[in-house]
């Protein structure tokens, strides 16, 4: 039998994973890690921020869907607004810097799936780091082993 014919669809309960610090970028910037897929290069989380909050300006290598759950952003970049329940697409190779919209409550949460990179860049374009399903699980591990937490396997295919 093949591993792929015992695999079931699964539920995530994200009530059991944490609210981790998105550092060095931010502080108060929180992400909750829900899967990480290896084989395509992709991430699930949510992300919750304050209203004031500015995120260093990135680029994508692949696309990403945003779905608000909370509050509002937007791009610098761009005039439209993210309200509770739109839905951005970014389609790979975009750049932007996300910033909160005041009026919509104090803190902005989204619902993100990211596939590839998110390259992180100064004012000159010039990369400052590199996000990713690696890097995502990294920050996850070494969360849970600073608050003596046990570690879900988010890259796992087995529920």
């Amino acid at each position: 039998m093949m591993k792929f014919e015992t695999i079931d669809t699964g539920v995530i309960d994200p009530e059991t994973l944490p609210w981790t610090p998105y550092v060095p970028y931010s502080p108060e910037v929180l992400i909750k890690l829900l899967k990480a897929d290896p084989v395509r290069g992709e991430f699930i989380s949510f992300l919750k921020a304050p209203v004031d909050m500015e995120l260093p300006k990135h680029h994508h290598s692949g696309t990403v869907i945003v779905y608000t759950v909370k509050g509002a952003w937007k791009y610098k970049e761009h005039d439209w607004v993210a309200t509770p329940g739109s839905v951005v697409f970014e389609t790979a190779a975009s750049s932007h810097t996300p910033i909160g919209v005041s009026g919509y409550g104090d803190e902005i949460i989204t619902f993100n799936i990211n596939v590839g990179d998110l390259i992180y860049c100064d004012a000159n374009d010039t990369m400052l780091a590199k996000e990713n399903w690696r890097t995502a699980v990294a920050r996850y591990l070494d969360y849970c082993k600073e608050h003596n937490l046990t570690p879900v396997d988010v890259t796992s295919f087995d529920g």
